[in-house]
């Protein structure tokens, strides 16, 4: 298996056929239409276990749109996926990471030491050559135990700090300019961003099949953004979901970040937190 955060296709095939293969988990899911239970129905990677984001990855709402899962419901939910402590995990969705890169921060979050992603997801893998499968798996349930404080987090003052430049830090806004800008907010009701944040949209962390950029592109990327080796770096989003890829980006650039889950949805809970609007942080 690959060292990780990412693994090729080709990994991955080669994992499968291995005498210890990997737990499989899609993690299909847009922000528009939800968890898409449907694509998996029509065909996922053989031995995949569908992984519903909103009730399986996340609390129910409040505050903010996607709260960290509780512990035993975490690990319930990954043992029946045949997650064990011992072996990797590799999570995918249709492409760009956005997604699976939710379960992958969360494994770690909760102490899984090999968690992965698939690099391109589903349509790497298609294009790739590799089978898809409509047989519904049965995995031995595994063994793995949520133990939650293995990832850095922040808080709405820890976002506020690094959003300010304190101890020379930046906050990463991974969403869409429009919606930092505040021009629009299709989800929650305030619109802007976290004064101080600068915006790195998630998309421009990959190509245009969905693949992650090269190391040292997305290093040129971030570090353009403010994100150096030695500065404290922060991301959010709307929900804690987005901003998991920017992590992931991060960590494939070699640059460590800590994840805002709460992010605008619960940022805006608190009416005497500021709003900034515009294309500037401030």
């Amino acid at each position: 298996m690959a060292p990780g955060p990412v693994i090729t296709p080709a990994g991955l095939a080669a994992a499968l056929g291995s005498a210890a293969p990997p737990a499989l988990l899609d993690v299909r899911w847009s922000l528009a239409t939800g968890a898409d239970r449907a694509a998996y129905g029509a065909g996922p990677l053989p031995g995949a276990v569908f992984i519903d984001l909103d009730r399986d990855l996340a609390a129910r709402p409040g505050p903010g749109r996607h709260p960290l899962p509780e512990p035993a419901a975490f690990e319930a939910v990954m043992r029946a996926a045949g997650v064990r402590a011992e072996r990797p995990v590799v999570a995918y969705d249709a492409a760009d990471a956005t997604s699976a890169a939710r379960a992958w921060w969360l494994l770690g979050w909760f102490g899984h030491q090999q968690p992965l992603v698939l690099d391109g997801g589903l349509a790497a893998w298609v294009a790739a050559g590799l089978p898809l499968t409509t047989e519904v798996p049965e995995p031995v349930p595994g063994d793995f135990t949520a133990a939650p404080g293995g990832r850095p987090v922040l808080d709405a003052a820890g976002a506020a700090r690094l959003a300010g430049g304190q101890g020379g830090g930046v906050l990463l806004d991974a969403r869409a300019p429009a919606r930092y800008r505040g021009e629009v907010e299709p989800i929650d009701p305030v619109a802007g961003h976290i004064p101080g944040a600068v915006n790195a949209p998630a998309a421009g962390n990959v190509d245009s099949e969905g693949r992650l950029l090269p190391a040292a592109a997305l290093r040129a990327r971030f570090e353009a953004l403010g994100a150096r080796p030695g500065r404290p770096v922060g991301a959010y989003c709307g929900s804690g979901v987005v901003a998991a890829e920017t992590v992931l980006a991060l960590e494939v650039a070699g640059l460590e970040a800590e994840l805002y889950p709460g992010s605008w949805s619960e940022w805006i809970t608190d009416p005497q937190r500021p709003v900034a609007t515009g294309p500037s942080p401030g």
